[in-house]
């Protein structure tokens, strides 16, 4: 079997890129296998390209609708048909199409919460799985940095499908959290291969900024500087908004924002005018990026840092896809660390958040007596799930009520933790690039020329091509027909 013919022929690729033969043929041999390869890297192949080679299904399990709908635009571009993302996006005939036809799709695409579906679990029981892929695998693991309790099950799940071949892919994960991936999902004896999380074509550069006015000002110097397209994150769905008008009165650029705030069917749109160059920055929070293959990002800018040195890897990897220079300019301030432990803290649910939910449980006779799909008021989505899937897995209204607090607690100090992580990385003198792969207990593989503003960059590379004049062009091509005829004077 010759993996590059398969890979010309279904991708139009030529050669591997590093990792993935590895895993690959890691799978075709049977093997349970982690992986670990860096954001923008092509972590998709490593699972699409064994499906034109097994007989039965390859079942993705992705954390994310807009993921699941950029990875199933993209292969039905590339002619695969047999794709399909069960998901909110599909009606109700739509779904029950799918489910009815489950055997004519290669390639399905579903979210961890909809497997746990009794009857879609029991359709997927019924036919060959030749590969189940966890996708984001770190949102198993509480040490991760984007846990989420649902991926707990898939270790059951994984065994209600007859233990099929599983590959484990993430692009952030220490240690400690490779050793819960396997745990959680019964594979201790899964093949790991872990790959560098470096990007040598990404220059790391971070700008200590006084205060608000200033860090703005720098902002809007820098969209005019520098070549893109670009993404510029923000915390604040707000903020993005307003800089992104602002940016736009300047006529700077065709700039937009993009946030959880937005429906469905505009953040597709913005996605797909940011794809095809109709929009050249995208002013986003970390909503923004995971569904979204852009290969030719050439900036990234954190007006505010994330909360971890894990999400500000994945987001700077969006730049530079297509191997070519491109950098990542954090902008800085005092201010921030404050404003990013107060979002920290809204994140999960509160005590009284815990003993509201509570209240609401022991004061109905049926849990269905209240919506168990719509949030109640004062509480987030991501609250009323985390509760829901606490509660139902509790012995009891007083087990839930202590085990929630005990959870929140503990999984709030690992934030505040991951957060100082990152504050520490930012305030630190040193190779930016060196400090990072420390962190991610890694060496420096090779040095980088325009590595970071500790080491050095050239910043006049990553510069919008000023329009020469006419004159500046003609001298040009006379230098040019010059050199082509070798004779020293045109006359």
């Amino acid at each position: 079997m010759n993996l590059e013919q398969i890979l010309q022929k279904h991708f139009s690729f030529k050669a591997f890129r590093t990792g993935q033969k590895e895993i690959i043929q890691s799978i075709l041999e049977n093997k349970n296998t982690l992986a670990l390869l860096p954001t923008g890297t092509g972590k998709s192949l490593c699972y699409q390209l064994p499906g034109y080679i097994l007989d039965g299904i390859i079942l993705i399990i992705s954390p994310l609708l807009s993921l699941m709908q950029d990875q199933v635009e993209q292969m039905k571009l590339k002619g695969e048909k047999r794709v399909v993302a069960i998901n909110s996006f599909l009606t109700f005939e739509e779904r029950n199409f799918v489910l009815n036809n489950i055997e004519n799709y290669k390639f399905i695409y579903i979210s961890p919460e909809m497997l746990q579906n009794e009857q879609i679990a029991s359709i997927f029981q019924k036919v060959k799985i030749s590969l189940l892929v966890i996708d984001e695998a770190h949102c198993i693991s509480q040490w991760g940095y984007d846990f989420r309790p649902d991926y707990l099950e898939l270790g059951n799940v994984r065994k209600k499908l007859g233990n099929p071949v599983t590959l484990a892919l993430t692009a952030t994960a220490k240690f400690d959290v490779r050793k819960d991936i396997k745990k959680y999902l019964f594979m201790e004896d899964a093949k790991e291969y872990i790959f560098s999380m470096d990007r040598p074509n990404i220059s790391i550069q971070v700008e200590k900024i006084r205060d608000y006015p200033e860090k703005l000002q720098r902002l809007i110097e820098l969209v005019d500087k520098l070549q893109g397209p670009g993404i510029i994150y923000f915390s604040s769905k707000k903020k993005a908004d307003e800089v992104a008008q602002l940016l736009n009165e300047k006529g700077l650029c065709k700039v937009a924002s993009y946030h959880a705030g937005l429906d469905q069917e505009m953040r597709i749109l913005l996605q797909q005018q940011f794809l095809y160059n109709q929009i050249d920055v995208m002013c986003a929070t970390s909503a923004f990026g995971m569904g979204v293959n852009k290969e030719n990002v050439r900036y990234v800018i954190h007006f505010h840092p994330p909360l971890n040195i894990e999400s500000y890897l994945q987001e700077i990897g969006r730049a530079g896809r297509d191997g070519n220079e491109s950098i990542a300019i954090m902008l800085y301030s005092e201010d921030d660390f404050f404003l990013q432990q107060q979002l920290l803290e809204n994140e999960l649910p509160n005590d009284t958040h815990i003993d509201v939910f509570t209240d609401l449980v022991r004061s109905s006779n049926k849990t269905n007596d209240f919506s168990r799909n719509q949030p109640y008021p004062g509480y987030s989505e991501v609250h009323w799930r985390i509760l829901w899937k606490y509660y139902e897995s509790s012995n009891g209204v007083h087990e839930f009520q202590s085990t929630m607090k005990s959870f929140v607690k503990t999984r709030l100090q690992i934030k505040k933790e991951k957060l100082q992580e990152l504050i520490n990385w930012i305030l630190t003198n040193g190779c930016r690039r060196k400090n990072i792969l420390h962190i991610f207990e890694q060496e420096e593989t090779k040095r980088v020329s325009n590595c970071c503003d500790f080491c050095g960059i050239d910043f006049t590379r990553f510069k919008k091509q000023e329009k020469l004049k006419l004159s500046e062009k003609t001298w040009m091509w006379r230098d040019r027909l010059k050199s082509i005829f070798q004779i020293e004077e045109l006359k």
